[in-house]
């Protein structure tokens, strides 16, 4: 994990190129559904919250890592088929489309989730 990492822009500047635009185009999609949720480094990756943890990203070599939660995994069961996938991740092979609708949609549903575990509080 590295610390010296503060910001979505800093992370994005330390990948290859053509990594580092789909995290951006990523990101817009992500600031697309929900503009005021907050930007940070959290686990050493990109992190949205919004009212709490909302979703969180990262490049690696062969995929993007897009990081829902359990529930923003399992609710998408169905549509994540084609995808590795595993308790609270879902990866996107950089050799094909990224659904960047998918993202979105998972985004939307996350945001949900957490204006309901807000409201219950």
């Amino acid at each position: 994990m590295n610390t010296t990492i503060k910001t979505i822009d800093e992370y994005i500047a330390t990948q290859p190129k053509e990594v580092a635009l789909v995290l951006e185009q990523v990101r817009q999609t992500i600031r697309d559904v929900i503009p005021e949720a907050e930007e940070t480094i959290g686990y050493g990756i990109p992190t949205f919250k919004y009212y709490g943890n909302l979703v969180h990203f990262a490049g690696y070599k062969n995929h993007i890592g897009f990081y829902p939660g359990a529930a923003g995994v399992e609710a998408f069961t169905d549509e994540i088929k084609k995808y590795n996938t595993s308790k609270g991740t879902i990866q996107f092979l950089l050799n094909e489309p990224i659904p960047y609708d998918l993202i979105a949609k998972i985004t939307t549903f996350r945001v949900q989730q957490n204006i309901e575990k807000k409201k219950k509080k």
